[in-house]
């Protein structure tokens, strides 16, 4: 096997990691002996061993001589667990070969050059594209201490995410569906404005097998969540955040005898000022990243506020018509069509009867 295919089957690993080890990496790594697999390992969960201790300690015969094929750099610091390096040297392995370089300035090189200085053979950049790829969050997160923003929503064929009554359920298949809950697992948080909640009283958790739900995030800038809606209720059992402007203590303190967690929030433009929130959010509670499913306000609001990152549209084969009816993006919009937000490295699938559309956000638009 080649070097690729070996880095493929670490690629492959490192998923299995994916909405367990948030805010770190994910990592998978494979430990080759003699043209065979001699052990493999991932990084299984937060604070848990790294995916090179994992593959070493999996190893059915010594590790001595062997080569170590790793999706990112391995770290050379002392975090939740000891560096890495340390357990390459010490295995004797005398080749290690890197997908992506670590953007974490405690590392950024350093692990290879550790690495180089014990005589250890190290080639870099071996499917750099699809590892850097595989860590888009954590890549963002740690250059920025922000969460990175998917804002996601789901629209008929001509642009509608409700009826002109304000009904959205359901506009997606299952297949769709399921999708949404895959990605609630994968992301960290995820945030939508009061309206959402006072129109759907949703959950949103995730409803996947052995699934994790995602900390809610709720703008609230007035403070006018319903005491008994289901996210309110269920606050004990999910972590729930409610940003808000609203100064009362009194009122806060009703949500927080409930369970929920009031970040009081300055206003930007009448509304939650959202650069001051992802700040808080990454700083203050380790969100490394955000789902977006907040209504047509909220979303002009995040694109205005430019924290988005990313565009998820799932497109249905249906038609709701109506000049009433509600649009995935609100607000007062752009004045000119050169003033759009631009999206970039664009994809498209099908899933079930729908249309998937992924686009990445152009962090500044045009007029800047």
């Amino acid at each position: 096997m080649t070097d690729i295919e070996y880095m493929k089957i670490a690629l492959d690993l490192a998923k299995k990691g994916r909405g367990f080890v948030n805010p770190n990496p994910m990592v998978g790594a494979v430990v080759v002996k003699d043209n065979e697999i001699i052990g493999q390992g991932y990084h299984e969960k937060y604070g848990h061993l790294h995916a090179e201790r994992n593959a070493i300690a999996d190893c059915k015969v010594s590790p001595m001589g062997a080569t170590i094929y790793v999706t990112l750099e391995p770290c050379c610091h002392y975090g939740k667990t000891p560096p890495c390096t340390d357990a390459i040297i010490e295995s004797g392995i005398k080749k290690v070969v890197i997908g992506s370089s670590d953007p974490n300035p405690l590392v950024a090189g350093k692990g290879v050059e550790i690495l180089k200085s014990n005589n250890i053979e190290v080639v870099e950049n071996v499917l750099k594209e699809e590892c850097d790829k595989l860590n888009e969050v954590f890549f963002h997160y740690i250059k920025t201490k922000t969460p990175y923003v998917v804002m996601k929503y789901a629209m008929t064929m001509d642009g509608k995410i409700a009826t002109y009554t304000g009904k959205s359920k359901w506009i997606t298949g299952e297949e769709s569906r399921l999708n949404v809950h895959k990605d609630r697992h994968k992301y960290s948080g995820i945030m939508v404005g009061v309206g959402t909640v006072l129109a759907d009283d949703p959950i949103l958790n995730c409803r996947i097998q052995n699934g994790r739900n995602p900390t809610r995030i709720i703008c609230d800038t007035n403070l006018r969540i319903p005491l008994d809606s289901n996210i309110v209720k269920t606050s004990q059992e999910i972590p729930t955040i409610i940003a808000t402007s609203c100064e009362d203590k009194q009122k806060q303190k009703a949500y927080m005898d409930k369970g929920c967690k009031v970040v009081q929030i300055s206003k930007k433009d009448n509304h939650i000022d959202l650069n001051i929130l992802m700040r808080y959010l990454g700083e203050e509670e380790k969100i490394d990243s955000i789902l977006l499913e907040g209504g047509g306000a909220l979303n002009w609001s995040a694109l205005n506020s430019h924290i988005v990152n990313k565009v998820q549209t799932y497109i249905s084969p249906k038609i709701f018509g109506g000049i009433e009816a509600k649009s995935p993006v609100s607000g007062i919009g752009v004045e000119n069509p050169n003033h759009a937000f631009y999206l970039k490295n664009t994809s498209i699938k099908q899933i079930g009867e729908d249309i998937l559309i992924e686009s990445e956000v152009l962090q500044k638009c045009s007029q800047e």
